[in-house]
């Protein structure tokens, strides 16, 4: 268990804090991750990598000549914020245009996706591969989620950025090995998370398919012998050999946080004969703890289906702060990228009286709303561990703080309803990560453009905010009614406003709704191979949904 920490709710940003400090002379801080502290030669691809902590040494811990040119840190098991991922990416960028590289997980890509939209509306070509190699995680690969196969992907996109390829030639590259990359995880226990006390599962012989993120396995292993535990995930990952890909593989024997090297060096011996007699030949395997789940008790195998091109990559040195391989200094030493300038202070001209008041009461209702979620975000919490990571109410409690925080700053600066609210959701989502940070950034700044700096917002106009927040939240994150998440709550409640524009009412609609949630099978893109553990248990979004609005409409009741 890990024990050693300040405030679990900063241990993200203490830790990354003291890896800066220790690793200065290889990585730089910026605003949502780090960057090589020498970074690599002006019109070079720029591969960012990014998830949530509680992964080291991924991601910040493969930045470096050879590896990334920079990590994007989100919280603990968390995907970090699109405007995080920006934010690094414009840091790392060095002209040849940028590749982010990260687990196909929903929020991930929905971060990572509005991040690369950003990006190349800011005029920096910009690509993404989600890495699917984690063959536990669903049947179907483009569902799959990444697992240790960031790591190899890492290192072959990596090295061919570093050769000079250009963008077009580095994302194939990435393709290509996410293609041939497969992964298999066992594990006897979770790390604990948010929202609960012990360890997310733990299971007396073992099980497969752990995520990264703490998910339970989807299945029992039965092993009670290091060689009956290599031949689980040989057998596992040797079912999905890509068609055609050859003999010769790369391998990768992971540690996922509380396994020795040594039992690591007893299982690899069982490992490395089984591959071979399979007639596999392996080329520089590697073994240790490249991509963990804080002190989580397995281990995961990935191979990589080598050809020429991508055996050169596979060999290509590396120095990174956690992973080296036949380190060489590079032949001339190029500057450091300047920091930026830092941001303006926002002018907010022609913002009218009666929109500044409703600005200035709009900054109260999210104060309120954050301390709401912050009293429920425990409670919030164990809901969403019952079948997840259970970090919904931290997530929730960060998105409402930031939101509530930039619409203060925004009414001090004179801006009106309009522009107070939109700032709001802009730091929710910048704030927030994972999927409630997107999907609720969003969502408010849409509902903010449908109000005016000009004069307080009507009736009407409110109701208009209202059907364009859950239009956002349905297109953004793809869900439908009855597929257990937060658009449960929502549909009830943004219909209730449209027939007879009472908030009240429509509170009550949005806690019904988000109550029946509990009798719902989770379905669509999201569901997770545990989604069935939520059965009986209502869904956190929901929850968090209609506790904001309920917030909202005793506020409203209290002003007329």
């Amino acid at each position: 268990m890990t024990r050693l920490f300040n405030d679990p709710a900063s241990f993200a940003e203490d830790a990354l804090a003291g890896f800066c400090d220790l690793h200065a002379a290889r990585v730089r801080r910026v605003e949502g991750g780090v960057v090589r502290a020498v970074p690599s030669p002006q019109g070079s691809v720029a591969v960012v990598v990014g998830g949530g902590s509680g992964h080291y040494p991924a991601f910040h811990g493969l930045v470096g000549a050879g590896m990334a040119e920079g990590a994007v840190v989100g919280d603990v098991f968390t995907s970090p914020s699109s405007w995080a991922a920006r934010s690094v990416a414009r840091a790392a960028h060095r002209g040849g245009g940028v590749l982010f590289a990260f687990g196909n997980h929903p929020d991930a890509a929905e971060n990572f996706g509005v991040a690369r939209d950003r990006l190349l509306r800011d005029g920096i070509d910009c690509r993404a591969v989600a890495i699917t190699d984690d063959i536990a995680s669903a049947e179907a690969p483009s569902r799959r989620g990444g697992a240790t196969g960031n790591f190899a992907v890492l290192k072959m996109a990596a090295a061919a950025a570093d050769e000079g390829l250009v963008l077009d030639e580095v994302q194939r590259i990435a393709v290509l090995a996410n293609e041939r990359t497969r992964t298999l995880g066992v594990a006897a226990d979770g790390r604990a998370s948010s929202g609960r006390d012990g360890p997310l599962f733990a299971a007396p012989v073992g099980k497969i398919g752990p995520g990264v993120r703490g998910e339970p396995g989807s299945s029992d292993a039965d092993f009670s012998t290091a060689a009956e535990l290599a031949d689980v995930v040989v057998d596992g990952v040797l079912a999905e050999s890509p068609a055609g890909a050859g003999v010769r593989v790369g391998a990768v024997l992971n540690g996922l946080g509380r396994i020795g090297h040594e039992e690591l060096f007893v299982l690899w011996s069982r490992i490395a004969a089984r591959l071979r007699g399979a007639g596999l030949e392996i080329v520089e395997p590697e073994s240790g703890e490249l991509v963990t789940s804080l002190d989580t008790a397995g281990v995961s195998l990935t191979l990589v289906w080598l050809d020429e091109e991508l055996e050169r990559f596979w060999r290509a040195s590396a120095d990174a702060p956690a992973y080296r391989k036949r380190a060489r200094p590079r032949a001339a030493t190029v500057r450091a990228v300047p920091d930026r300038a830092p941001a303006r202070v926002r002018v907010y001209p022609g913002a009218l009286l009666e929109s500044r008041r409703a600005a200035t009461a709009t900054a109260s209702v999210l104060g309120e709303i954050h301390r709401v979620i912050e009293a429920h975000a425990e409670e919030i919490g164990r809901i969403d561990a019952v079948a997840a990571d259970g970090g919904h109410g931290r997530s929730m409690v960060r998105g409402t703080g930031a939101a509530h925080e930039a619409a203060l700053i925004a009414v001090r600066a004179g801006a009106g309803v309009r522009s107070a609210l939109a700032e709001a959701g802009d730091a929710w989502a910048a704030r927030a990560g994972g999927t409630s940070g997107v999907l609720w950034g969003t969502g408010v700044r849409a509902f903010a453009g449908e109000l005016s700096d000009g004069e307080a917002p009507r009736a009407a106009e409110l109701a208009a905010g209202v059907a364009a927040f859950a239009e956002s939240i349905v297109r953004t994150g793809g869900a439908q009614p009855g597929d257990k998440t937060m658009v449960d709550a929502i549909a009830p409640f943004a219909a209730e406003i449209a027939g007879s524009g009472s908030w009240t009412r429509a509170a009550e609609a949005a806690r019904a709704a988000a109550g029946e949630t509990a009798s719902l099978q989770p379905k669509g893109a999201r569901t997770r191979p545990t989604a069935e553990r939520s059965l009986g248990s209502p869904d956190p979004g929901a929850i968090s949904f209609a506790l904001i609005a309920e917030t909202i409409a005793a506020a409203l009741e209290t002003t007329g």
